[in-house]
């Protein structure tokens, strides 16, 4: 099919970047939706999960490994003007863990915020927040750095093969309800799980639109 028909997902993903500062940032090209999360809530597995990669996501067993923002971007694009990606995949710093240096912890939050605040291509940030343990106080601090920096962002809800099936719509609805105040936050909030597969199509379909993409496939 031509390079423009390619579709979003199901197509093999590069690592391009990886952004310790600012001054690091690729230039404003192709438009970006971030993953957020806790440190141990499975961001990585997802991202792989999400685009069937294996591997091109770090994952850890060590919470707080990635330190940088990890840009990933569809394979079989030249980058010039002309041939740009139809978007990025930004692997956010992972937050909330507790053995982190302070100092470390603040360049983190530094980075994350003048990203935040100051990259016109983002599109949102999807946060995660692990099923098992819902919307803790940490996850609070950084929905409210995001409502506080005006970026549009959807909570989506991580493992969920490991809390029994019924929990997952009274889960889903509870969640909705904390955050139905939150000024930029997308209402609808969706569930996935890397190991099984559930909700990943859905997921797809809205980072699809989310870009102005009509569909992922």
């Amino acid at each position: 099919m031509p390079e423009t028909e390619k579709p979003l997902f199901g197509h093999p993903w590069i690592f391009i970047r990886g952004v310790p500062s600012l001054n690091f940032l690729p230039p404003e090209g192709p438009l970006e939706v971030a993953f957020a999360g806790r440190s141990n809530v499975g961001k990585s597995s997802l991202i792989n999960a999400l685009v069937g990669q294996k591997g091109l996501a770090r994952t850890s067993n060590t919470p707080g490994r990635t330190q940088e923002l990890n840009y990933f971007v569809p394979d079989g694009y030249s980058g010039e003007a002309a041939d740009l990606p139809p978007m990025a995949i930004v692997d956010m710093p992972g937050y909330g863990y507790a053995q982190a240096p302070k100092e470390q912890v603040d360049k983190w939050t530094k980075l994350v915020f003048d990203y935040l605040r100051g990259r016109a291509t983002l599109k949102r940030v999807y946060v995660l927040i692990d099923s098992r343990h819902g919307i803790k106080k940490n996850d609070e601090e950084v929905l409210t750095l995001l409502d506080k920096a005006a970026v549009s962002y959807q909570v989506v809800l991580t493992k969920t093969d490991k809390i029994k099936a019924p929990a997952v719509p009274k889960l889903l609805a509870e969640t909705a309800d904390k955050i139905r105040k939150r000024p930029a936050a997308y209402p609808a909030v969706l569930s996935t799980s890397s190991e099984k597969g559930d909700g990943l199509d859905e997921l797809r379909q809205a980072i699809a639109e989310t870009v102005g993409i009509a569909s992922w496939k």
